[in-house]
């Protein structure tokens, strides 16, 4: 099923200013799409928007039918909330149930469950449930109508690193062939789970691509930052503008990721002072500070806080942004 939304609409919470979401996209039959962005960017309004949960102008489409007069049940969509959304005085079984009654041609629940590796929780309530398997459960729920488009709202944000990794892992399995729009923060579940991901920031939609073009290819500093690449303004930092620009424009910015820096080659580019060395799982991100900028790198190799280094910026890996 492709899905086609375009669309704006303005939320006022209580006390709050309001809100305007002014986005358009498209996912195509069996592509997931992950929307990037920092908190308040606008991602999980444009998520329930899609979904029918608040009004908007605009059109929402799948393959051409339009739903925007559609109520949220009627849209051929499931929904996995962030917060799970489970009744808590239902079993595990009855949550999984409870959408079926609306919809023809449904999934059996103790399938779903057991192919989610939760059939033992069948007769649980979810007060008793850790929040690994209450996302399983609501990921049973959610495919359980046999939906023709995934909406997922940070299903993921809520959980420690190890139980994120494995859900990661067996919903990268799940969405594979499904027609998905995943909503998360983390640059990493974006980059694992997604065909192409969409940039979000200010209630706008700034980059589309995949996850190489947005990662190698940021368009903005703003992304380039967000997405853990070095933004570097050229103007703002002489002693590095001639590693940077000599096969590019002497303004603007450059990105390039922490991993394409070499670092510790005595022909490099330029020289700094190593400023930080902060251990990230399998490497080392150190910081390596000039007088006007800061460049991170990965190595596996740090060297000592305060020591003097090369690095060498490949111009295949710079990008002008």
């Amino acid at each position: 099923m492709s899905l086609h939304a375009d669309l704006r609409t303005t939320f006022t919470a209580q006390g709050a200013d309001a809100f305007t979401v002014d986005a358009a996209f498209e996912v195509e039959r069996g592509e997931s799409l992950a929307v990037l962005g920092p908190s308040g960017s606008g991602k999980t309004l444009l998520l329930e928007a899609v979904a029918g949960f608040h009004d908007h102008d605009g059109t929402v489409t799948l393959d051409g039918r339009r739903l925007d007069d559609r109520p949220p049940e009627q849209r051929g969509f499931g929904f996995v909330f962030q917060d799970y959304a489970l009744f808590p005085h239902l079993s595990v079984r009855e949550n999984v149930e409870y959408g079926v009654r609306y919809h023809d041609g449904t999934r059996d629940p103790d399938e779903l469950l057991a192919e989610l590796g939760v059939a033992d929780l069948a007769d649980r309530y979810p007060p008793t449930l850790s929040g690994g398997e209450k996302q399983r459960v609501a990921l049973a729920r959610a495919l359980a109508v046999r939906p023709d488009v995934m909406l997922l709202d940070e299903p993921l944000a809520a959980l420690d690193v190890p139980t994120r990794q494995t859900l990661r892992d067996d919903l990268a399995d799940v969405l594979a062939d499904v027609t998905s729009v995943y909503v998360t923060h983390n640059r990493t579940t974006a980059r694992a789970i997604a065909d192409r991901i969409a940039v979000m920031r200010d209630g706008h939609v700034v980059q589309i691509g995949t996850p190489d073009d947005v990662f190698q290819r940021p368009a903005s500093p703003m992304v380039a930052d967000f997405t853990g690449s070095n933004a570097i303004q050229l103007s703002a930092a002489p002693s590095l503008e001639d590693a940077l620009s000599r096969d590019g424009p002497s303004d603007g910015y450059v990105a390039i990721r922490p991993e394409a820096v070499v670092i510790g080659d005595s022909a490099g580019d330029v020289s700094g002072t190593v400023d930080r060395v902060v251990r990230e799982d399998a490497t080392n991100r150190v910081t390596v500070a000039f007088d006007e900028a800061d460049v991170d790198v990965f190595t596996d190799d740090p060297p000592a806080l305060g020591e003097t280094v090369r690095l060498t910026f490949p111009r295949a890996e710079l990008h002008y942004c």
